[in-house]
């Protein structure tokens, strides 16, 4: 089994947290999720260790100063962070990373490890991303134009990914993705 670092992106509401979710209930001796560092308010449901590390403008400020991000990004007005901690532990226990990142923080990644594969996991299309984002009832419609904006600059980026995923169907980009990332983890 290899170790290493496998990075999973794209807009928000396209089902990466189901996937990568999945992915670690199937292949718990392989896969270990990196769990980012933020300044976002959480979710209903979300467990500060376990979702995030919930941090403090003020104290994420102070992680950053003190270099112990692999990366980090300013989205939507929230700070976001892979901590270098993190990725070093999941890898001495032997398994590989799984990362839930934003396109900017998938290519800081790829330049830091560039043994890094990076998948890509988009919508069918745009009109399909904003049901969804919608039908997750946790954004204002100001929100809602600001992701999908965010949505079409991402996938832009798309082709600097290792693989892409259309999410049409959750079942089947759930079997192509297994598909691909045994070639990397086996």
């Amino acid at each position: 089994m290899k170790t290493g670092i496998v990075i999973i992106s794209g807009p928000s509401g396209v089902g990466k947290t189901t996937l990568y979710k999945r992915l670690l209930a199937e292949f718990p001796e392989r896969l270990a999720f990196s769990v980012s560092a933020t300044t976002r308010k959480p979710r209903p449901g979300e467990v500060h260790g376990v979702d995030y590390y919930f941090y403090t403008r003020e104290d994420f400020e102070k992680a950053k100063e003190n270099g112990e991000f692999a990366e980090w990004a300013e989205v939507y007005g929230n700070y976001y962070g892979t901590l270098k901690s993190e990725l070093e532990q999941i890898m001495s226990e032997g398994k590989t990373a799984l990362l839930d990142v934003d396109v900017q923080g998938g290519m800081s990644i790829k330049k830091a490890f560039p043994e890094a594969f990076l998948v890509f996991i988009k919508p069918p299309s745009i009109e399909e991303l904003r049901k969804r984002i919608q039908k997750r009832c946790s954004d204002d419609p100001e929100t809602i134009e600001r992701r999908l904006k965010q949505a079409s600059e991402e996938m832009k980026k798309a082709d600097f990914y290792s693989v892409q995923i259309e999410n049409r169907d959750l079942e089947e980009a759930y079997q192509y993705l297994k598909s691909v990332l045994s070639t990397y983890l086996f």
